[in-house]
């Protein structure tokens, strides 16, 4: 029996969490008590499927064995931060990561653990080195919500190692977790040029190039309102945190597509819309959202208001924006300080990079 497994670790980690695989996510139905994530609207470069070569040998309805070779690398799911990395008596070297989307995936029988608690990994990150179990060379893969395992064939096709295209929502229960998946079809009210499934601007080129002064329709997401923290630094952070005073208007920043609105983990009540400019702004922790999927906005349009929900201490906006997938800082696109779009052209490479041509 470990002792003192109420105290806090230095990563953020009780060490309950650093030390036991199944355990409950704190907040994670705080404010409600379901949660979605929409697979669909997943880019390629967040989601990997675990062994990416390795073959399915078993599946069960809490978790799957992959086999594959010797000295294989084992990937990252989705993004994330690593909760627990140890040995274990009966699993060999595990690694559990908690992602951004409320989901935990467990990777067990590794031959070496290359991640520590607390790192932030990327999906596809290499996190481990496969090993193995009964003379076979395998991963033992989960997903778990709330600490609970749910079955993996309702996230993956397990044999094509890709995602189901649906929305799934995940409901806190009396037994354990209810686990709810609708298969999304094509909307109707998507405007030319644009579509609800993929968001790529690049169209098999490696730069993509906007210019901000040709935008006439744009809107600063929040009135009256100053940065209270950041992009990127030591947490990561994947937007800017924008705050003015509870339940004020959040107005889209450009013409758009709603491609998320609801309940979505840590980010609380949060909508997403897809521009026909190659962007795609995200706007979070709110108290209400009025917009649903699949609704077209303009520049200006109120879509929700400030709020605290998700993992929130208090009442803000978190803006984000982000291209082919990839999260960027805003302050290429907004001037936070004078509530301006940048007057510059922004150049964008395949592998992440961002610029300022003039």
């Amino acid at each position: 029996m470990v002792l003192g497994l109420t105290s806090f670790s230095k990563e953020g980690f009780t060490l309950t969490e650093q030390q036991q695989i199944s355990v409950e996510t704190p907040g994670l139905f705080m404010q409600s008590n379901a949660f979605q994530v929409d697979f669909a609207q997943m880019a390629k470069g967040e989601y990997s499927f675990p062994l990416p070569v390795g073959k399915i040998a078993d599946v069960t309805p809490s978790d799957i064995l992959i086999e594959t070779t010797k000295g294989d690398a084992v990937k990252a799911m989705f993004g994330g931060v690593v909760r627990l990395s140890r040995n274990t008596p009966h699993l060999g070297n595990v690694v559990v990561v908690r992602h951004d989307n409320g989901l935990e995936t467990v990777y067990a029988h590794n031959v070496q653990n290359l991640v520590k608690v607390g790192q932030s990994v990327k999906a596809g990150q290499t996190i481990a080195i496969v090993g193995g179990e009964g003379g076979r060379t395998c991963l033992l893969f989960a997903i778990m919500v709330n600490g609970r395992r749910i079955n993996p064939e309702t996230i993956l096709d397990v044999d094509a190692h890709a995602l189901h295209r649906q929305v799934v929502t995940f409901k806190k229960v009396d037994k354990g977790i209810e686990v709810v998946c609708a298969r999304k079809e094509r909307k109707k009210k998507e405007p030319e040029g644009m579509s609800m499934d993929t968001n790529d601007p690049f169209g098999g080129n490696s730069v993509y190039r906007l210019d901000l002064t040709s935008i006439k329709s744009w809107r600063y997401p929040l009135d009256d309102s100053h940065v209270i923290s950041g992009y990127g630094g030591r947490r990561h952070h994947s937007g800017v945190d924008i705050k003015n005073a509870p339940n004020k208007e959040v107005y889209a920043a450009f013409d758009g597509l709603v491609v998320q609105s609801g309940n979505f983990s840590g980010y609380g009540k949060c909508v997403t819309v897809r521009h026909p400019n190659g962007l795609e702004t995200r706007y979070s922790h709110n108290s209400k959202n009025y917009v649903n999927v699949g609704d077209k906005v303009k520049a200006g349009d109120v879509i929700g208001t400030t709020g605290r929900t998700g993992r929130a201490t208090t009442e803000h906006l978190h803006f984000e924006i982000r291209i082919a997938g990839r999260a960027f800082d805003p302050a290429y696109v907004f001037d936070h300080v004078n509530h301006c779009l940048q007057q510059c052209v922004l150049q964008f490479k395949k592998n992440g990079s961002v610029s300022r041509l003039k």
